[in-house]
């Protein structure tokens, strides 16, 4: 069984018991989580492509942890103008674990 979800503007291939990185949920920890928009569905060799989305699909994860990113280092420089600015960026994430697929 397979399913390709969107959540956060992003698109995921999930299957049950995998474990992936979404964009930032307010979700409290321990609970499960529904995602509705289901793209598409893979059952029995059988393949159901939504228009946008597969109709009566959803599929159930489970809140794991609040984790973030790796650090990402911004540096713009401008020649012969002394113009330097260093920024650093940690993205958000919530891991979840995909409990079943509907």
């Amino acid at each position: 069984m397979l399913a390709v979800i969107k959540t956060g503007g992003k698109q995921y291939i999930v299957k049950p018991g995998d474990k992936i990185k979404v964009e930032k949920l307010e979700v409290e920890e321990g609970k499960e989580i529904i995602f509705p928009e289901v793209l598409l569905l893979e059952k029995n060799k059988k393949i159901e492509i939504g228009t946008p989305f597969v109709v009566g699909a959803k599929v159930t994860a489970k809140f794991l942890a609040p984790v973030k990113g790796k650090k990402l280092i911004i540096f713009k420089y401008k020649p012969k103008k002394r113009y330097k600015r260093k920024i650093g960026h940690r993205q958000n994430f919530t891991e979840v674990e995909i409990k079943s697929i509907e």
